[in-house]
């Protein structure tokens, strides 16, 4: 479950790193009862670019599998013919 701390909380930053490093999952921030950040630790940022990465290179898996590609040279023809270059 996600952790939701006020903004006030961040005056004491040893605590929000422990918190950080404890909590596998970013941590939200809110100011006026109103979600207003988010942080994390560097290991938790990292995994989730990670996943992104993952995420993109299934969908180019599908696209290749669906047959949803150019080669190359038909791409640059067709963008030469579209920009007039």
């Amino acid at each position: 479950m996600s952790q939701c701390i006020p903004i006030r909380d961040l005056k004491d930053t040893t605590n929000i790193s422990q918190m950080c490093h404890a909590s596998k999952e970013p941590i939200t921030i809110t100011k006026n009862g109103y979600e207003d950040m988010v942080i994390m630790s560097a290991e938790v940022y990292n995994r989730i670019r990670l996943y992104s990465v993952y995420e993109k290179l299934v969908e180019a898996e599908n696209d290749i599998a669906e047959g949803k590609v150019t080669d190359a040279f038909s791409a640059m023809s067709a963008m030469r013919s579209k920009y007039g270059l």
